[in-house]
Parts: C-alpha cells; sequence; structure tokens
C-alpha cells in the first residue's frame, strides 16, 4: 500500500498503571499484535510513535518523538503526519487489540487524494483506528498549539472541511474499536 502507517503508543496507561504495549493478549504483548497487523498491510513505513522511544520497538522500526510537550496522542499523530514519507497515514493505537487486516485495508480503498477516512460510531469519532492526508498536518499543529486537545474535536473539524470522509460501519465492525484500558478489559476480549 502507499501509505505510512504510525502505531500510537504514547498514552500514560493511569488506568492500567503499567504499560499497555507490554500486555499479554492471547499471549503476545499488545505491540506485537499490533505491529503485526501493521507489517500484513505492507505499507512504505510503519513508525512507533510515542513519549519516549520504547524498549520493546524493534530496530527496523523508526520512532517518532510525540511532539513536545506530550499532549497525549495528537502529539504522536502530528510528528507521525510531519515525519512520514507519503500523502497519507494510518492511524492505529496500540490498545485496539480485535482489529483487523481486512478492515484496514477497507479503509485504505477508500482514500483520495488529500482525503482520508475515519469510522465514526454513534457520536463519536474514532481516532486512532483512520487514515488521514498529510494536508491535515495543519489542522493538527494548530490543535497542539490550542489549549483544546481532543482528537474528537479535532477530527470533527477535518469531517467539515473535508480531509477526513465518515465511513459506516456495521454493527459487527463495531467490536474492532474495542479497547484495552483497564485489566478488566483483556479478559472481556
Amino acid at each position: 500500500m502507499k501509505i505510512s502507517a504510525a502505531l500510537v503508543a504514547g498514552g500514560q496507561s493511569r488506568r492500567m498503571a503499567k504499560d499497555k504495549a507490554t500486555l499479554l493478549f492471547r499471549g503476545k504483548p499488545l505491540w506485537k499484535v499490533q505491529l503485526e497487523l501493521l507489517r500484513k498491510l505492507e505499507p512504505i513505513e510503519i513508525l512507533v510513535s510515542a513519549r519516549t522511544d520504547p524498549g520493546w520497538r524493534p530496530a527496523d522500526v523508526p520512532f517518532v518523538a510525540d511532539e513536545p510537550p506530550s499532549r497525549g496522542p495528537l502529539s504522536g499523530l502530528a510528528a507521525s503526519l510531519a515525519t512520514m514519507r507519503s500523502n497519507h497515514l494510518l492511524a492505529l493505537a496500540i490498545d485496539m487489540p480485535l482489529m483487523t487486516p481486512e478492515y484496514l485495508t477497507s479503509l485504505c480503498s477508500q482514500i483520495r487524494p488529500c482525503r482520508g477516512v475515519i469510522a465514526k460510531i454513534d457520536d463519536r469519532f474514532e481516532p486512532l483506528a483512520a487514515i488521514y492526508p498529510h494536508e491535515a498536518l495543519p489542522h493538527v499543529q494548530s490543535a497542539l498549539s490550542g489549549e483544546d486537545f481532543s482528537l474528537q474535536k479535532l477530527t470533527a473539524r477535518l469531517v467539515a472541511s473535508r480531509e477526513l470522509e465518515v465511513v459506516p460501519i456495521t454493527s459487527q465492525e463495531r467490536t474492532l474499536f474495542l479497547n484495552v484500558n483497564e485489566p478488566s478489559d483483556l479478559v472481556m476480549l
């Protein structure tokens, strides 16, 4: 695929009380589950976005430091968009282990020049399993320089400016977006 991919791993894992990336899901650490998923897509590059270079990052996957001061995933998205070598960036959260290559491939098939895609479930966008065009970078940087670091508000602006198109989600696809925030979430998945 002619896209870049970023594994977004910059959260503080406050509710988890340890680095989510190293938690085991079906016998593998979350970082490995997600990295294998991205590798199946064969993007032109895979980046790991985090506050600091994680010890688990494979040597063949470049590290992209969050734009300082870190504002959570927004900082990682800004840094990845500024670093990528393609026109589109697939951003994938480290904590969505049920995501599939088939779903992400279907998202990739819907991108257009200067336009990415994002899923919306009920009234919430899914900004960390979405594809952003390079043209979104000024909007992301503007959000970083403001006082509201909400990815929901940013993605709503990108949808309004037609830089992101909302893709419909089937009832079966909703489970792909479940994420791990607390230890009990791993048991439920």
